[in-house]
């Protein structure tokens, strides 16, 4: 039980938040049966819908790893959102500035550059810390505002649209979108950008299960004075993490702006980023944890829509049972507790039982 223990707590954060979903659909007087039914359905009813669910996780599984990364190295990358923007931008500026490029040469260019600028949004905040130990929430936070305005006015300058909301749209060449992945939905609006939030979380996994960089981080993570003792420079450690998670966030924003849409909205800062957060808590801070997490999540953010036509219920109801999810994961200290007092009094029960059997055993020797 102790080796499961993160999934249960997950699969248990997910029953409450479900739960809560259910008394609110009950109070405000819909079937909650009904209601989860046609949630289900809106994101799962068909081909193409699996599509569109796959489609809006992928952003959430490369902001999931992004803040689960920065986990790992004890550090809260609360700045995924700007690097998110920023690394969407770089990618955008690319393709509309080079439009003519053949796609199998600007795609790449484009996906080099939203990671490059998304990791160099994330390296401020670990420079930072690492040398001035500014705290990484307020100088992330603060970088998340840097990258909406500074966004803003280079695409006002440079890049704006037939409507002043949002950027130039960028060329068919210019974008992750595949005509033989997206009839393979059924025309949904899926994307090259899967394969490239899959490629990164074997990547992640790998370097954090399977080599030394990956130990070392996670070793700063469990305690930085002791890593230190042991020899491992944790300011290059905070800073590479930083950069790594920016990097990753910076992909999102490609995929997000390259692939989902083929625009930068202005003056918005991209929610994906901020619900990483809470894909990376449900996922345990693991790779293939947030991979799943942000596959659930798109299942709940495509389904809302379709259960509100079909049953009336609000879609405030599917962003309560996230944000209770979100909640009890992020209190699973309380849920760990919990397990481990069930998991004593079953190891102290079983213990009385083998005692019981061996006196019984010596009662009956004698």
């Amino acid at each position: 039980m102790h080796r499961y223990k993160k999934l249960i707590v997950s699969l248990i954060s997910i029953f409450l938040g479900l739960l809560v979903g259910t008394l609110f659909m009950m109070v405000t007087g819909h079937n909650p049966i009904s209601g989860f039914i046609y949630l289900v359905q809106g994101g799962l009813k068909s081909v193409e819908r699996v599509g569109n669910t796959i489609a809006t996780a992928t952003p959430l599984i490369l902001t999931g790893l992004s803040v689960a990364f920065a986990f790992r190295t004890g550090l809260f990358n609360i700045g995924a959102p700007g690097q998110m923007l920023f690394g969407g931008f770089c990618a955008t500026a690319i393709g509309l500035t080079f439009p003519t490029l053949p796609a199998f040469i600007l795609v790449p260019i484009m996906v080099i550059t939203g990671m490059l600028g998304g990791a160099v949004w994330g390296i401020v905040p670990g420079l930072l810390k690492a040398k001035f130990n500014v705290h990484e929430v307020v100088s992330s936070i603060m970088m998340n505002w840097i990258a909406n305005w500074v966004v803003y006015y280079a695409v006002k300058a440079r890049f704006t649209g037939t409507m002043e909301t949002e950027s130039k749209l960028l060329t068919p060449n210019a974008t992750l979108h595949a005509n033989w992945i997206s009839n393979l939905f059924q025309g949904s609006y899926i994307n090259l950008g899967i394969f490239i939030a899959i490629l990164a979380v074997i990547i992640i996994a790998f370097i954090l299960n399977k080599t030394t960089f990956g130990y070392q981080l996670k070793s700063v993570g469990f305690n930085r004075y002791a890593a230190e003792y042991a020899g491992i420079s944790v300011n290059k450690n905070i800073i590479l993490s930083m950069m790594i998670a920016g990097g990753l966030a910076g992909l999102a924003g490609v995929v997000q702006y390259a692939g989902n849409a083929n625009c930068i909205q202005l003056g918005v800062i991209p929610s994906q980023g901020f619900d990483g957060i809470a894909v990376a808590l449900l996922g345990a801070n693991t790779p293939i944890g947030s991979l799943l997490a942000a596959l659930f999540f798109g299942l709940l953010y495509s389904g809302r829509g379709f259960m509100t036509a079909a049953t009336k219920i609000p879609p405030e109801i599917a962003d309560t049972i996230i944000a209770t999810i979100i909640y009890f994961a992020a209190t699973s200290v309380l849920i760990e507790s919990w397990l481990d007092r069930i998991i004593k009094k079953r190891h102290e029960k079983r213990l009385d039982v083998k005692t019981n059997n061996q006196l019984e055993t010596q009662k009956e020797d004698e």
